[in-house]
């Protein structure tokens, strides 16, 4: 968990994927974050985390779902959403947080 406490105090906003190999809808949110990171670049940290190869990370933040993405500013949660979301919610949610 210090790690994940030093990746998510970062300048940039961390956008973090809380996903799981079996998860369908997980399997659909995928290609949508990579779309959405390559169209960021270097603006916000894309993190992808599998919830079952870590566990304690996701029982510490409550994660009972997945897919659900969090944001993190400064090492403050501004935002979170369990389940698929669109390109283009997403990217409008970076940017009102940049």
């Amino acid at each position: 968990m210090s790690k994940f406490g030093d990746l998510i105090k970062s300048k940039k906003l961390v956008l973090v994927d809380f996903h799981a190999e079996w998860c369908g809808p997980c399997k659909m949110l995928s290609p949508i974050v990579a779309r959405v990171a390559k169209q960021i670049g270097d603006e916000v940290r894309v993190v992808k985390i599998d919830v079952d190869k870590n566990q304690s990370i996701a029982a510490t933040l409550g994660i009972r779902g997945v897919p659900t993405l969090v944001l993190y500013k400064n090492g403050e949660l501004v935002w979170r959403q369990s389940g698929v979301i669109q390109e283009r919610d997403l990217l409008m949610v970076i940017n009102q947080h940049k």
